[in-house]
């Protein structure tokens, strides 16, 4: 854990966010050796911050037990140099439980996920997440997708919870997007941090730059972090003419690519560290392996996306 506060250090979006996945070894197990060199590689190619056992780390998949020590390794390879968020989900009860854990590990803050399964209201919702809030001293950023979507007066009531420094977005609604933007400056003093969150943000960063949202999470950066960089910093010096290029000619294949499976959210990018030389092992059920043809399909994007900014592989 580091002393300076998570927002502050956020705030400024000096790289991508950077979301490691989790490393098995051939048994199937949590292999944190080869998990802390992942994310040491990821901390000294650029990235801002790293949100481990999140989405893309199959948070799903870890008992208790292996979130707290993935996080203690990934706190561990940072060492102090970016701030390390942990997920938290399931329901309230489970999700302040793995808050504790972070804690406990050394976290930074807390990406709180949706809860598990269940169609809430609004004021439930709002109840679960300031249980969340309250359990820790770490602050959080919730994230809203599939069966967690708020209003904009409820982002507002969020905004003034104590502990709760922002927003990710991982549903995609512009329109909604604005008015929570413009409801929560309208209503709340101070500043609130809000993050493109939708699977490879890249190919709506210009939209999303147009709302003033300049943080993002970046997939590709787990196994591509030149093509990555490269990126971030044509969107933020408003270099749209790489921005388009690298969305035409690698991000937009990219995602029709990762729409050609179930689960290719987490499963192809992992398949695209392990092409660049680094071996985290498979998913975990319920996700599956992509197909063969597939992993060959990504290998040539890869390869494409290095030419796009003029690097060699």
């Amino acid at each position: 854990m580091t002393s300076a506060p998570l927002a502050a250090r956020l705030s400024i979006p000096s790289g991508p966010l950077f979301f490691p996945v989790t490393a098995y070894g051939p048994d199937g197990t949590v292999d944190l050796g080869v998990y802390r060199e992942h994310v040491r590689r990821g901390v000294e190619a650029g990235a801002a911050a790293v949100f481990a056992c999140c989405g893309t780390g199959e948070f799903h998949a870890l008992v208790p037990e292996e979130f707290e020590t993935c996080v203690r390794a990934a706190v561990e390879a940072a060492e102090g140099r970016v701030p390390v968020i942990a997920g938290a989900g399931y329901g309230t009860a489970l999700a302040v439980r793995y808050a504790r854990l972070a804690e406990a590990a050394g976290a930074d803050g807390l990406l709180a996920m949706p809860p598990y399964l269940v169609s809430a209201g609004q004021e439930g919702l709002l109840r679960h997440y300031r249980e969340i809030a309250a359990a820790t001293s770490l602050d959080v950023i919730v994230y809203q997708r599939d069966n967690a979507v708020f209003t904009p007066a409820s982002v507002v009531e969020l905004a003034r919870t104590e502990g709760i420094i922002g927003f990710k977005d991982g549903l995609g609604d512009l329109d909604l997007m604005q008015r929570v933007v413009s409801a929560v400056r309208s209503e709340t003093p101070g500043d609130f941090l809000y993050f493109n969150g939708l699977p490879t943000a890249e190919l709506t960063g210009l939209a999303y730059r147009g709302l003033g949202i300049t943080l993002y999470s970046s997939a590709v950066f787990c196994f591509a972090p030149e093509i990555a960089l490269a990126f971030h910093r044509a969107l933020n010096a408003g270099d749209d003419t790489t921005v388009n290029r690298l969305v035409d000619g690698f991000y937009r294949p990219f995602v029709d690519l990762r729409a050609r499976g179930r689960g290719y959210a987490v499963a192809l990018v992992k398949a695209g560290v392990r092409l660049r030389g680094l071996d985290v092992g498979e998913v975990r059920p319920p996700l599956h392996e992509p197909a063969e043809d597939h992993v060959k399909q990504l290998a040539q994007l890869i390869e494409r996306g290095y030419a796009l900014i003029g690097e060699d592989m």
